[in-house]
């Protein structure tokens, strides 16, 4: 090989190893790993954030910067600011005026509205129009001339007996369910929907406008199950007309599920039942010729009333009390 050749091929020798170099510096320009395997970035391209060849003292937290990549959400320079605690806005103990009216069982946060707007509100003995308006706690809310209370919001099943009035109160002074809850709880509760006088069986109770409101709409289709006992068979025509749904006075109506529960005298049957139409039930078979001599709700909204005697009442559990609020 010549002198010429042995030039050139040094100077090719000397390039690569000058090529190989300013390769290596591009790749270090996008970060370098410690002895642990971690990324680390420094101040400016090609700097390590640390001077610690360990990785593990000696950082200095005026170089450490985060990966490009997501530096366009964060402030100049990829640097985070951590807000103190002390920072934060406390709570005002402020709530909005519809949810005070909710909380104290008048209805739900929607109809409260329609009441702010009818101007039967009053706060602090001024009347408020203005939907969005908050309130204190301590301040004296009235609906027309009752004061209303905000309270917890609690829950409580009741297995009805017969002969028993589903409502606050009875002009004739016939027994209410309100007396069978008697001493259940401070707070003022209601019933949630209605048996008949001569139904039995579960029963819910809350001051919870809200929630009332939802189980009672026919749109979230709320399971009810009823055992009924009539005064003769049913006859399976009659039992495919329950199933497959018929005309009523005040529309289409029909059985969710229905079985017998006594094969023998074909008497009784399970029906399941998401309307919550008045006396429903009893009206489906007085249409069809049957008089019902017995009626009790076993199940409303996946509550039971198991282990329950008539006329006794229970708190509900945490469990119990989510799971209504995730139907519908």
């Amino acid at each position: 090989m010549g002198r010429h050749d042995q030039n050139n091929g040094g100077r090719s020798d000397r390039g690569s190893k000058n090529k190989s170099k300013q390769n290596s510096a591009k790749k270090n320009t996008k970060g370098s790993r410690d002895q642990r395997g971690r990324k680390v970035y420094g101040a400016e391209r090609g700097q390590q954030a640390t001077s610690d060849p360990e990785g593990k003292e000696g950082a200095s937290p005026e170089l450490i910067k985060a990966p490009r990549k997501n530096r366009k959400h964060l402030p100049e320079g990829g640097k985070v600011k951590l807000t103190p605690k002390s920072d934060t806005k406390p709570d005002d103990g402020m709530m909005r005026l519809n949810r005070f009216i909710a909380h104290a069982g008048i209805c739900s946060r929607r109809e409260a509205d329609t009441l702010i707007a009818s101007g039967v509100i009053s706060v602090n003995g001024k009347v408020v129009t203005e939907l969005g308006t908050k309130v204190n706690k301590t301040d004296k809310i009235k609906y027309e001339d009752q004061t209303l209370k905000n309270e917890k919001l609690v829950y409580f099943i009741l297995n009805k007996p017969k002969d028993f009035i589903t409502t606050t109160n009875d002009p004739e002074k016939r027994r209410t369910v309100l007396q069978l809850m008697k001493g259940a709880c401070k707070e003022r509760i209601y019933p949630v929907g209605r048996l008949d006088r001569n139904t039995s069986g579960v029963l819910l109770f809350s001051n919870d406008g809200d929630l009332a409101k939802k189980l009672l709409h026919p749109k979230h289709l709320v399971k009810k199950i009823y055992q009924v006992s009539t005064d003769k068979p049913i006859k399976q025509e009659d039992f495919n007309k329950l199933t497959e749904g018929f005309q009523l006075e005040d529309g289409f109506i029909k059985a969710d599920e229905l079985a017998y529960t006594s094969k023998d005298t074909k008497k009784e049957v399970g029906l399941e039942i998401h309307s919550g139409k008045n006396r429903i039930v009893r009206r489906m078979f007085e249409s069809l010729g049957y008089k019902v001599l017995r009626l009790d709700r076993v199940l409303f909204a996946g509550l039971t009333k198991k282990g329950m005697s008539r006329g006794q009442y229970r708190a509900l559990t945490e469990q119990e009390v989510s799971y209504l609020k995730m139907l519908g």
